[in-house]
């Protein structure tokens, strides 16, 4: 069964950094592109970025470029979001997802993770 397990969200002061991470079993499912998306209650999901687990290809919110930076290690099987200069409005519970198309669509995606919750102070 495919399961994704966030981990790595809490608190942080506006200005910091956290780094998320996404760990995938099993094994055959390295394949697939991965991405991280994030959601505020009542608000539609939104994408943050994806990365080709094939190539180095990323993509990412154009809000979001120079801050954010996702990553991954294929040995383990895991995915990163490296969170610098955090800001109030980057609130959200922020989810992992799996699926066969390199996209920024989260309909497109197979496989979520349960979320993990970030919350940014002013």
């Amino acid at each position: 069964q495919v399961q994704l397990v966030e981990s790595g969200g809490g608190l942080v002061q506006a200005g910091g950094s956290l780094r998320l991470s996404c760990a995938a079993s099993p094994p055959t499912f390295s394949t697939y592109a991965r991405g991280w998306f994030r959601q505020i209650p009542g608000k539609e999901r939104e994408f943050v970025a994806t990365i080709s687990w094939r190539t180095t290809v990323t993509m990412y919110a154009d809000s979001l470029k120079g801050r954010f930076t996702i990553s991954r290690d294929n040995f383990n099987n895991t995915m990163y979001l490296q969170m610098n200069s955090l800001k109030p409005e980057d609130t959200a519970v922020y989810y992992c997802a799996a699926g066969p198309k390199f996209t920024t669509l989260w309909d497109e995606f197979d496989y979520w993770g349960q979320g993990t919750q970030v919350t940014v102070s002013s």
